[in-house]
């Protein structure tokens, strides 16, 4: 009694006090509570006590539900049937009270059933015991059919702590309940106020996908009233979205109450709209229609389930449900209906294509007018209704297009001819689907109003129509997609003109959607894309336009190349990249990557023209012009330039080498010249930005010898830094991936300068223990560990890192504390196996790293853990093979 009363005060502490540190506490003793065994006690006292207030009574509801759900293991066996008759004794108490609380016990009862088998309710299990209470107490009907509904839903509840087995034996124990809970539903169905609660539990048993004889459920009661009732006129006024409804109502029971009032304020402007002397029928319809759409949802999906028997045996039920749907396809082009009922309507449409989407795609006259329906719904002005056929129109087009869906027919010849068949029959739809699509990508004129949510949303909705383009585009082909949206261009063109103050958006809409089929659209096109091509210089240098310019010109980039047009294109091109670079942070970026493509995809065109581009790339790269590039995007210049130097000849690519590395080098030089105290002092970014481009002209610069005498030449820079910022991880880590690329692309053409960078990063491991060193060293040991003339500085150099590094990863605290040495350390050790065993396993350092891989192992560290794994795995395949008398260290790693 005492526990009782200090659960009652802290409630009304936490409702009440005016204190918020008190509160909080309060909050936090009532959370402890929860989890004590007392609570079952306390929490049932206390829902049997008729002074428990409304705070108490949800509350303590709240812990019972929960303490069942999670904690039933708690209870000893024997407290079952007490907790059973308990839970169904507060189920009657609360037939008419707080529905929040009805509801939690009717998901404790729910949750107790999915705990214990059927042969221990007793009774014939939970739904006979439910019909015979039922049977018994009319007036707790409505209660009941709460339970009824949840039921089934349970089954999907894995907040409910039950074991897999359990909770399989649960939903095949509903399952052989189905007829019985129909049978209550049926008898129930006559009772007029009651429509709204059947139809939801008759819904939540539908989810089950319990094989229902499809003629059975075509005749049911059940499915003949929902159906009937879906295109009535009052319904139809009265009707609003049921699964949103049906979200309110099931928040924990908390919404029923709102929904209802929501309801008798409809209630009360169609009483006044239609006369009606009954508001009680009124309000009974309206209930019903809550429930409708999600009914006929779960039907349509009930046809479509796996486990269902296939189309053919569910036929007698589709055919029912699909003409009473498509009665509903007036209504969505009536301008009188709300915005919730169009939805409602247009879900139930988007549903049955989904579903049936396999029997649409054999293009039968009757399938094609449900395609109507849905370009219908894709017209309608509202995204978040269009966008509900997304879905469709994507695994309609893998239908079409993907062989396997015609492998029964046989022969090649007849998959050819009905594919070709089908794709001639669904041809208008999706050109009508792009039509209906490409402007929802445009612009709105607020653009710059909206807040960063909107903006986002605005962007997934253009990412999601340019999916629905390409999933056209595989249907029509690409170049059928490009004229409709050229077409839709010029029409654009023909509003805003190139005016700089005219609307420039729907030219913008039109051009993103032509980047977006880029992929679809044949390198040889000659017809569309040459005047595509032509317009671009002409059009207005707007920002948002211009990005998208430059972003398709780079799109393009291949059909430059390849179109017998493409050359004489490249001038204008080049301007309009220019002018993005100049414009603004985003055209700029869109330009330099579009600028990278081009150079990628068309580097020979461009050779006989190295001055012109190294004007730009000198701009850009010294801040001269008015380039607008951040330290990013000016990496697609030196991509884009290295790419072109690729292409050139040997004899010339060393002298372009040079003036392209100069603009990174000169202002390395220039702090360095500056004394040691400046290069120490100045801050990593102004170092890195230039050494992040020399890297990239390393990696992209196809020339080993070139490239291998461009780093013998910078090494005197290298290793002023080197030396005075070895301490800086982030300068290192950028200095080190600079001479990975230069050994990757030279390899053997290194020469003495690999020596000296190893040397050098072997003296400064020691000092600061730079994770990347490891890291360079191991590429090193990829291009030169199995080279015989290597083998003196590679082992020096292995004895070095490997014997600092042991001494570093000397307990399970230092690989925690250092992941990443322990990481590049593990992966150093496997490429010397793999490329040099015969330098590591004689090493003397050999036995303290085999002990840092059996500490390793044992490290709740994901990477260190898989790398030692893997290395202790090379460790065996090799020594099996070649060094044996290692067999009893292997032993012991395979034992640890």
């Amino acid at each position: 009694m005492e526990l009782q009363n200090t659960v009652k005060q802290a409630l009304n502490v936490l409702y009440h006090h005016t204190d918020d540190a008190v509160r909080l506490e309060a909050d936090r003793w009532l959370q402890e509570f929860q989890g004590t065994l007392d609570a079952w006690q306390v929490c049932d006292n206390l829902l049997h006590d008729a002074s428990s207030n409304p705070e108490t009574l949800i509350f303590c509801s709240q812990t019972l539900r929960s303490k069942v759900q999670r904690y039933f293991e708690e209870l000893p066996s024997e407290a079952f049937r007490p907790l059973r008759d308990s839970l169904n004794t507060l189920l009657k108490t609360f037939h008419k009270g707080p529905p929040k609380v009805r509801t939690q016990i009717s998901l404790a009862i729910a949750a107790l059933a999915v705990h214990v088998p059927a042969e221990d309710w007793g009774d014939g299990g939970i739904v006979n015991w439910l019909r015979d209470e039922m049977n018994s107490h009319h007036e707790l009907i409505p209660s009941f059919l709460e339970l009824l509904t949840v039921l089934p839903e349970e089954v999907f509840n894995y907040k409910i702590a039950a074991r897999p087995n359990r909770r399989q034996k649960f939903e095949k124990e509903l399952s052989s309940a189905t007829e019985v809970a129909m049978g209550i539903l049926t008898a129930c169905l006559s009772i007029n106020e009651l429509k709204e609660q059947v139809l939801e539990a008759f819904a939540s048993w539908l989810r089950l996908r319990h094989r229902i004889p499809a003629p059975t459920l075509a005749s049911h009661p059940l499915v003949l009233t929902a159906l009937s009732s879906l295109n009535s006129d009052v319904l139809s006024e009265a009707s609003v979205n049921g699964e949103q409804c049906i979200r309110v109502i099931k928040e924990d029971g908390s919404g029923k109450y709102e929904t209802m009032q929501y309801a008798l304020a409809i209630i009360e402007q169609l009483y006044t709209f239609y006369r009606c002397s009954d508001k009680e029928i009124l309000f009974i319809l309206l209930l019903v229609s809550l429930l409708l759409p999600a009914v006929i949802s779960e039907l349509i999906h009930y046809t479509a389930a796996r486990n269902s028997g296939g189309f053919s045996v569910q036929m007698p039920l589709i055919q029912l449900i699909v003409p009473q749907v498509m009665n509903l396809k007036a209504q969505l082009r009536d301008s009188s209906k709300d915005e919730e009922d169009v939805k409602a309507i247009a879900r139930l449409f988007a549903d049955m294509g989904d579903s049936y989407v396999e029997l649409i795609a054999t293009g039968s006259d009757e399938s094609m007018l449900i395609v109507h329906a849905l370009l219908e719904v894709a017209s309608h002005p509202e995204y978040d209704i269009a966008s509900m056929t997304f879905n469709f129109w994507h695994n309609l087009q893998i239908i079409l297009i993907e062989r396997d869906s015609y492998v029964s027919l046989g022969n090649e010849a007849a998959i050819e001819a009905e594919r070709n068949r089908r794709l001639q029959i669904f041809r208008a739809s999706y050109e009508s689907l792009v039509s209906l699509v490409s402007f929802r990508v445009q612009y709105p004129h607020d653009y710059s109003g909206l807040t960063k949510e909107d903006q986002k949303d605005f962007k997934q909705t253009r990412y999601a129509v340019a999916d629905v383009l390409i999933d056209a585009a595989l249907v029509l082909g690409g170049e059928v997609t490009l004229k409709i949206l050229y077409m839709k261009l010029l029409e654009a063109l023909g509003i805003c003109g190139n005016n700089e103050s005219s609307d420039w958006c729907p030219a913008e809409a039109a051009l993103y959607c032509i980047r977006a089929i880029s992929d679809y659209v044949s390198s040889t096109e000659a017809e569309v894309m040459p005047q595509i091509m032509a317009l671009l210089p002409n059009l207005t240098h707007q920002p948002q336009l211009l990005q998208t310019v430059c972003l398709t010109v780079g799109a393009y980039s291949k059909w430059l190349d390849a179109a017998s047009s493409g050359l004489s294109f490249l001038p204008s091109v080049i301007d309009i990249l220019v002018s993005g670079m100049s414009m603004s942070e985003d055209p700029a970026a869109a330009a330099a990557s579009a600028f990278r493509n081009i150079c990628d995809d068309c580097g020979k065109k461009f050779c006989g023209s190295l001055d012109g581009l190294f004007q730009i790339y000198q701009r850009a790269m010294t801040g001269e012009g008015v380039f607008k590039l951040s330290a990013e995007d000016s990496l697609n210049l030196v991509e884009a330039l290295s790419m072109v130097i690729t292409e050139l000849p040997s004899d010339q690519a060393k002298k372009a080498l040079e003036a392209l590395c100069l603009p990174a080098v000169t202002p390395l030089q220039e702090i360095i010249n500056q004394g040691p105290v400046t290069l120490g002092q100045k801050p990593a970014r102004e170092i890195t930005v230039h050494i992040d481009r020399l890297a990239n002209i390393f990696r992209y610069v196809n020339h080993p010898e070139a490239v291998a005498d461009a780093i013998q030449r910078l090494w005197p820079i290298f290793k002023a830094i080197f030396d005075l910022r070895a301490w800086d991880m982030r300068t290192m880590e950028s200095l080190c991936r600079a001479c990975k690329h230069a050994v990757r692309t030279s390899k053997r053409f290194m020469g003495i300068t690999i020596g000296a960078i190893l040397e050098e990063i072997q003296g400064l491991y020691k000092q600061h223990h730079q994770p990347c060193f490891l890291y360079l060293s191991s590429e090193v040991i990829k291009i030169y560990g199995s080279d015989p003339s290597c083998a003196n500085y590679l082992k020096i150099l292995i004895e070095s890192l490997f014997n600092h590094t042991a001494c570093l990863l000397t307990k399970i605290q230092d690989f925690t504390s250092r992941p990443d040495i322990a990481d590049d350390c593990f992966l150093l050790a496997s490429r010397c196996i793999r490329y040099c065993p015969q330098l590591l396993f004689p090493s003397v350092v050999f036995p303290s790293l085999v002990d840092c891989v059996m500490i390793g192992i044992t490290v709740q560290h994901r990477s260190p853990l898989s790398l030692s794994l893997s290395l202790s795995l090379s460790l065996s395949l090799t020594h099996s093979l070649t060094h044996t008398h290692y067999t009893h260290i292997l032993r012991e790693l395979k034992w640890r």
